[in-house]
């Protein structure tokens, strides 16, 4: 616990908890819309906006939150309108991203190590600025998902029923698709472009397995997200891993341990249940 003494470390573990609560109460609308992918397409873009602010020496971050944002709010627009499936949508978000990234970045004075600290985080560099950023927009999500749970809930359970009690649908949505690019690029300094849509998913995954009301799952995936960012962040300080890989994958073995004994638990329930009695339904997610 030395190593926490230090400012950079102390930065790195605040934006990490941040991310680690912002990004499952974000990703279980997420999970409920089955665009758990998402996050991947989103963080593609982000990396265009990297590139850019690295080429016009302005704060990579910020560009890349406007570039995402602009992404994302396209896709939405796109596929709202039918004109092309999800699939193919976050098709165009992986590949023009990824090639204008690296375009990008070629074009610019920077390394290799500037590459790398967007694709799989750096939360050791965080900078006292990046760290004002990322509780300023990390709160502002966290907020924004608790305070429109209801209506958010609606619009990705059933987005017909949604509809016709009123809600503004496109609005949400879009709503929903702004918050997905600003979390991704929030958390690009803290586990990577390519990592975040884990920080988002997994949580969600793990508490779902031993949880039934959406507010409860919720609750839990916040933990659970909390859990992984300030253990991953240790062990990195303590075994000198990458910190974004060490958060992620500590994420990954909570749901393989809570997966397995909530396995265990049913059938014991199972076994000691007499012939004939009902057994409770699996997880379904109900606003409670």
């Amino acid at each position: 616990m030395e190593l926490f003494q230090y400012p950079y470390m102390q930065r790195a573990l605040i934006g990490a908890l941040v991310i680690g609560l912002a990004a499952p109460a974000l990703g279980i609308y997420l999970v409920q819309r089955r665009l758990t992918l998402i996050g991947d397409g989103i963080g593609h873009v982000a990396l265009t906006g990297v590139g850019a602010g690295l080429l016009l020496n302005r704060s990579p971050v910020l560009v890349a939150v406007v570039v995402a944002t602009l992404g994302a709010i396209t896709i939405e627009l796109v596929r709202a309108r039918g004109r092309t499936s999800g699939d193919l949508a976050l098709a165009l978000l992986f590949y023009g991203g990824i090639a204008g990234g690296v375009m990008l970045v070629g074009l610019s004075d920077a390394t290799s190590a500037n590459l790398n600290a967007y694709l799989f985080g750096s939360l050791t560099t965080i900078s006292p600025q990046d760290l004002i950023t990322i509780a300023v927009l990390g709160a502002a999500i966290l907020v924004t998902m608790l305070a429109l749970r209801p209506a958010l809930f609606a619009v990705c359970h059933d987005e017909e029923y949604a509809r016709v009690a009123g809600l503004p649908v496109r609005t949400l949505n879009l709503l929903l698709a702004v918050a997905t690019a600003v979390t991704v690029t929030i958390a690009m300094r803290a586990v990577g472009v390519l990592l975040i849509s884990a920080l988002m998913v997994v949580p969600v995954a793990t508490a779902q397995q031993v949880t039934r009301g959406f507010r409860s799952t919720m609750t839990a995936a916040m933990a659970l997200g909390l859990f992984a960012a300030g253990s991953g962040v240790w062990v990195a300080a303590t075994a000198d891993t990458a910190p974004g890989a060490s958060v992620v994958l500590l994420a990954i073995a909570s749901f393989l341990v809570v997966a397995l004994a909530a396995a265990g638990w049913r059938t014991l329930r199972r076994r000691s249940t007499p012939t004939g009695t009902p057994t409770p339904e699996p997880h379904e997610v109900v606003l409670r």
